[in-house]
C-alpha cells in the first residue's frame, strides 16, 4: 500500500488505528433499515396494454458520508495523550500520530506520490508542502478538512 493509501485508510478508519470505531463521519446515526415488504399478493396482478408495467425502483447505494480529518485526529490525539504532536502543521508529528512511519525515505516515497518536484532533502520546505498536500489529497478523497489545514 501507498504511504498516502496508508494515511488516508488510518484517518478514514479502513484498516487503521480507529478499528471503525470512529468514522469521523458528520451523521452519527445509523442508517434505517428498510422495513419489511408486505407479503406478495397470492394472484398476479391484471395488466392491460394500456397499462404498462411500472419498474421497481432499485435501492440507491448508501453514499458514503465526508469524514471530518480535524475530528478523527484530534480524537486520535486525545485517545493516545502522549506527549503533544504537532499534527496540524507537521508531516512527521501527523504520521507519528497515526502509527506510521515517519523516516526521510519514507516522505520521499509520499512526495514522490504526491509529485513534489523540489528537492527531496527532507527540508522544511518539503515538510510544509508534504503536509498541506496531504490535507488537500484527504480531501478529494472524501474527508472534510479545514482551510487552515490545506493552505
Amino acid at each position: 500500500m501507498s504511504i498516502f493509501g496508508k494515511i488516508k485508510s488510518a484517518i478514514f478508519g479502513e484498516h487503521g488505528p480507529l478499528g471503525g470505531q470512529f468514522s469521523g463521519r458528520k451523521d452519527a446515526a445509523p442508517a434505517p433499515t428498510p422495513a419489511a415488504s408486505p407479503a406478495a399478493p397470492t394472484t398476479a396482478p391484471q395488466t392491460t396494454a394500456a397499462e404498462p408495467l411500472q419498474p421497481t425502483p432499485q435501492a440507491a447505494p448508501a453514499v458514503r458520508q465526508p469524514v471530518d480529518v480535524e475530528a478523527v485526529l484530534t480524537g486520535i490525539a486525545q485517545r493516545k495523550g502522549g506527549p503533544a504532536l504537532n499534527w496540524r502543521t507537521s508531516i512527521v508529528d501527523l504520521m507519528k500520530l497515526l502509527d506510521l512511519d515517519s523516516s526521510l525515505d519514507n516522505r520521499k516515497e509520499l512526495a514522490t506520490e504526491l509529485g513534489y518536484s523540489g528537492a527531496k532533502d527532507g527540508s522544511a520546505e518539503m515538510n510544509i508542502w508534504l503536509h498541506k498536500a496531504v490535507m488537500r489529497e484527504l480531501e478529494k478523497n472524501g474527508g472534510t478538512v479545514p482551510a487552515g489545514l490545506k493552505d
